[in-house]
């Protein structure tokens, strides 16, 4: 059986990495408000973001490495995942970034996090590594003293009990509790995955791939994706090949999930990749860059692949969080930290202690609005294309008067047609619009709509003035105007076989998240595409919007 097209089986039911360029949080919110700002010497003002499907943190890293940019801020960052080993990863990725330059060099630090984040297998040194950080974090979330002690920047105080027990065990399972590479054998599902979603074109999959890059990812914009880079991760599941490709072959464990699967007639646990098999990793990091030169082409082709401008991108990342704490000199830059003395010449980084990640209950984003911290409290809400079914007036009703909201689009997602993408940008307005915000009226070069929908709350008149100067200050978001045509963005079906129960269809999967927009300081895009999540289908006019 061939899968249709437009049928969004390739994303999976799991998010593991992002599909859209990581963002500048800083840059989307609202001002630091004038008032603040003249009382900084007293209180330092606060930033609270509510990031919902965000997956793998890279507009974590991204707002913390460019943090210097902006007057200071104390940032929160409040985090909700639909699945407890997003939540693990999260927690990995950030003590690789936050790991002492001393204990672990740039270079290697940066190569780790891409085979860990984006590769199916892994070099044995890498591996050994994720084992005695998977070893450290079990021992430290049951903890909670020795957690505030030794990881500040973390918080799980919001998640419930059982949810931390899940969460040392997600642990102990990367640390090598069950031995052996039969117990994830990552090639086998890998190729076991592939298989169900090409169905009868499997022999062909080398052409497939190709027309998936040439016909849709190319012409969305990714254009610096080589034919062959992206060819080997479809075959193998390694997207980063940083040495020789023999070296390459213990599984990695940090994308394996369970879920229950029906097995004659009884639910049974399986633990498998129920991941992306379409679009990769490249889209996060690969497809932008501040140093234009990476992006240049000759004759045509690009002169950089995605996987060099992504280890490029990540590097210079982890080399602005390393320089967290020390006196930087001042670079020209028109926003100066607040505080600093006139004709000062070197400027504060913030140190990790002005930034704390705050992880929340998994099924919470219904009922976060009864709890009266939550309640008008978040300046920033960003909701990932496979979780737009949350955007609601519920969780409008967090964000406070004169807040934003981004919403990832579904530009690289390689199952959408096209008239599938305009559905769901569609249904996007719609829903944003129902939970009481308000689409920019504005767009600019640098704020492209395919990728990423802005609205903002209307509040008070003080609120519409601090919104109307933002205007004048950042360049103007997008302009998203909801067509009069009503879709919904089901689930989509995922056929992969089971680890444990043979090769069973699996039950509906829940909705994959995941997302990503270009930032919108000094970046340089080759021509903007995305496509994600779950395929969108049409209404008849008149139903009503859930």
């Amino acid at each position: 059986m061939t899968t249709p097209a437009g049928s969004g089986t390739g994303f999976g039911s799991v998010s593991w990495w992002g599909l859209s360029p990581a963002l500048d949080l800083q840059a989307e919110s609202p001002p630091v408000d004038p008032d603040l700002r003249e009382d900084a010497e007293h209180t330092t003002p606060e930033l609270d973001v509510l990031l919902v499907g965000s997956v793998d943190g890279r507009h974590l890293l991204r707002t913390l490495a460019r943090a210097a940019l902006w007057p200071r801020r104390r940032l929160h960052f409040y985090v909700l995942e639909n699945n407890l080993e997003a939540v693990a990863r999260h927690m990995l990725i950030f003590s690789l970034a936050l790991e002492e330059p001393e204990k672990m060099g740039l270079q290697e630090r940066s190569e780790t996090f891409l085979e860990v984040w984006g590769n199916a297998l892994l070099r044995p040194q890498v591996a050994a590594f994720v084992r005695a950080q998977a070893k450290r974090l079990a021992h430290l979330v049951p903890e909670p003293d020795r957690l505030a002690e030794q990881l500040p920047w973390l918080s799980l105080g919001a998640l419930k009990f059982r949810e931390r027990d899940a969460l040392e065990a997600v642990f102990r399972f990367w640390a090598g509790g069950e031995k052996g590479p039969e117990v994830f054998p990552m090639s086998r599902l890998w190729d076991s995955r592939l298989r169900h979603y090409l169905g009868s074109r499997y022999d062909a999959r080398r052409g497939v791939s190709d027309w998936d890059l040439h016909m849709k990812l190319h012409d969305r914009g990714a254009r610096v994706i080589h034919t062959r880079e992206f060819r080997r991760w479809r075959d193998t599941g390694v997207a980063f090949e940083l040495r020789d490709s023999s070296a390459y072959h213990v599984p990695n464990r940090t994308l394996a999930s369970g879920r229950l699967l029906s097995h004659h007639g009884e639910r049974v646990a399986a633990r498998g990749y129920w991941g992306d098999i379409a679009t990769g990793p490249f889209v996060a990091f690969g497809i932008e860059a501040d140093d234009e030169s990476l992006l240049r082409t000759s004759n045509g082709q690009p002169v950089k692949t995605a996987s060099e401008i992504t280890q490029h991108n990540v590097t210079e990342l982890f080399r602005e969080v390393a320089a967290w704490g020390r006196p930087r000199a001042s670079q020209g830059h028109p926003e100066q930290v607040h505080g600093e003395g006139e004709g000062s010449p070197q400027r504060a980084v913030p140190s990790p202690e002005f930034f704390t990640v705050h992880f929340l209950p998994l099924s919470s984003a219904q009922t976060l609005h009864h709890k009266t911290c939550y309640k008008g409290r978040f300046q920033l809400l960003y909701v990932a294309c496979g979780m737009v079914h949350l955007l609601s007036p519920d969780l409008g009703a967090c964000v406070a008067p004169g807040g934003h909201l981004i919403v990832e689009l579904a530009r690289y997602l390689v199952d959408l047609r096209p008239e599938q993408l305009q559905g769901f940008s569609a249904r996007v307005g719609e829903l944003a619009q129902a939970a009481g915000f308000t689409p920019h009226t504005q767009t600019t070069p640098s704020m492209p709509s395919e990728t990423f929908a802005r609205f903002y709350k209307a509040g008070d008149s003080a609120c519409l003035r601090r919104h109307a100067s933002l205007q004048l200050v950042t360049p103007p978001p997008d302009v998203l105007v909801p067509p009069a045509v009503q879709s919904v963005t089901p689930p989509p079906d995922v056929l992969v076989p089971p680890v444990e129960a043979g090769n069973q269809p699996p039950e509906d999967p829940t909705q994959p998240s995941e997302g990503r927009t270009p930032p919108s300081e000094h970046l340089k895009l080759p021509s903007e595409s995305r496509a994600s999540l779950p395929e969108v289908q049409a209404v008849p006019p008149g139903t009503q919007t859930p």
